[in-house]
């Protein structure tokens, strides 16, 4: 468990003085039983801040919502506890703790579509948790409610009588978190939530739960397998590979001192925008093996600055040490080509770079031709293709050119030979 939970469990205020919302200590969770029992996740254990957006990151099957479904209580421990303000939330637990477990702690889905009812209309769907808790005096109040959340998802009114399968994947989102936000929760674990949107409505669920956060102090647990955007919208990232938590930080000090193997190859996995660059990016893998946990057991340690990272008594010396030095790591490398590498790499140019190119970058029969028959010409507008990224005009006279100075090599060739047996 984490050194900085207060050993009283009851205490929602750790050392640092910050209300701990919500605490995992030590968690497993098994699915199956006997020899085919799968322990999904091991031994977790990280606070939640109140107001803040904890995001727990990591490759598909890695227990990112199987932790998720276990705060909200639809997945069993095997063992550990889940502490919701010091108050112990797993396993059995009184009437009256799981309808505040429920009423304070809701979840976004990552499926939009299968997380709705299609036989209820979207007035049914964000009033069920209304109706179930009775938190409106009269119908007129209700509508009301519902009105107002449908207004702050960007829906309009005339939305309230209609299904879930009359609306696009962004707006079915935005119905889900209106189902979820009208209940005025504490805390909302957020599963993948724009992971199967378009890039261009992804910004604005984001802005959303920004907005949500900003206006109604909610805490959210953002679970996300995409670091670039999980970055921006984060105070601190939890790393999770194969069930185990190898690193936790603030999101800045994650990405500038990545310290831990899985988390960067994470980082080094993300996209860059500019393809020239991307093309030249080291992909760091990550490779469990370099790992020696047969003697010396690892756990979850605090490097200072706030900083967990999990490893053996070694590792973390090394950890440390990186650490303190305070230069900021490098997890995205670029390879740094010579010159002749590089007319090399323009010269063999990818069928990516050629799909890229310019509209009228056709790569025209004439200008082999031409190139033929005028070799010199042919070399100059391929050099001037090949500057202005015109890579099939550029190939087509480069074959042109080619063919044309290896006939007339040919000739002077021919040439040479016969006027010496001429003269001898």
């Amino acid at each position: 468990m984490p050194k900085h939970i207060n050993e009283n469990k009851n205490s929602t205020v750790n050392k640092d003085k910050k209300e701990v919302l919500l605490s995992l200590q030590n968690v497993d969770i098994t699915f199956g039983k006997g020899d085919s029992a799968v322990k999904a996740v091991k031994n977790v254990s990280f606070d939640i801040y109140k107001g803040e957006t904890f995001s727990l990151v990591g490759e598909s099957g890695s227990g990112k919502t199987t932790i998720g479904r276990a705060v909200i209580r639809a997945n069993q421990l095997a063992n550990g506890q889940i502490l919701y303000k010091g108050t112990p939330i797993s396993g059995k637990i009184s009437h009256a703790v799981d309808r505040d477990v429920i009423r304070n702690i809701q979840m976004v889905f990552q499926d939009p579509a299968a997380s709705l009812n299609e036989r209820a209309t979207v007035d049914y769907i964000i009033s069920e948790g209304l109706t179930n808790f009775h938190l409106y005096e009269n119908e007129a109040e209700r509508i009301k409610k519902v009105e107002d959340i449908i207004n702050e998802v960007g829906l309009l009114p005339e939305h309230m009588t209609r299904y879930p399968h009359e609306f696009s994947g962004g707006q079915r989102q935005r119905i889900g978190l209106a189902r979820a936000m009208v209940m005025e929760p504490e805390l909302v674990v957020a599963d993948e939530p724009i992971s199967a949107l378009d890039v261009s409505i992804r910004a604005q669920v984001l802005n959303l739960l920004k907005k949500f956060q900003e206006e109604k102090n909610i805490t959210y647990l953002f679970i996300a397998h995409d670091l670039s955007i999980v970055r921006f919208i984060s105070d601190r990232i939890g790393v999770i590979y194969k069930g185990n938590i190898v690193e936790i930080a603030e999101a800045e000090e994650l990405f500038d001192f990545p310290l831990h193997p899985y988390t960067h190859s994470l980082i080094s996995a993300i996209p860059i925008p500019d393809p020239h660059i991307e093309k030249k990016k080291v992909l760091y893998t990550y490779d469990p093996s370099i790992h020696d946990y047969s003697v010396d057991k690892p756990e979850l340690v605090c490097i200072g600055n706030d900083h967990w990272v999990y490893g053996n008594k070694k590792e973390i010396e090394e950890y440390t040490e990186l650490r303190e030095k305070g230069v900021p790591l490098k997890p995205i490398n670029i390879k740094e080509t010579d010159d002749d590498s590089d007319q090399e790499e323009l010269d063999e140019v990818s069928e990516e770079e050629i799909m890229m190119a310019p509209i009228h970058d056709t790569g025209s029969i004439w200008y082999s031709i031409l190139s033929f028959f005028l070799p010199i010409v042919g070399v100059i507008l391929g050099f001037l293709f090949r500057y202005k990224k015109h890579y099939r005009n550029y190939k087509a006279c480069k074959k042109g050119f080619l063919i044309g100075f290896s006939i007339i090599g040919l000739f002077l060739a021919v040439f040479l030979i016969a006027l010496v047996f001429v003269v001898l």
